[in-house]
């Protein structure tokens, strides 16, 4: 997994090992947490804040997608071991 720098598989499917799937899901939370923080910003104009919202929005669907992976990998189900957050609130909820 070290050496040059690579893309990211297009599709999750195409990854064949668990390190490896689970390295391209680090780097979606990453890319997750990064934009969430830039879209609290502010300054921001309403259409770059529209803007970072879809992104967020397909990078979640991406991790979604690399959690499934990993899953059939036989990693983690990241899905049962994640906080749960209530939508109204956006606040953690204890089930």
């Amino acid at each position: 997994l070290e050496g040059p720098r690579q893309k990211r598989p297009f599709l999750a499917k195409e990854c064949e090992t668990l390190p490896e799937a689970e390295k391209w899901r680090v780097e979606v939370v990453r890319e997750v947490a990064k934009k969430v923080s830039m879209i609290q910003n502010e300054g921001l104009a309403e259409h770059r804040i529209r803007d970072l919202n879809d992104q967020i929005n397909k990078l979640l669907r991406e991790k979604f997608h690399w959690e499934n992976r990993i899953l059939e990998l036989g990693g983690p189900d990241y899905a049962k071991i994640a906080p749960k957050v209530d939508d109204d609130t956006a606040l953690e909820v204890v089930p």
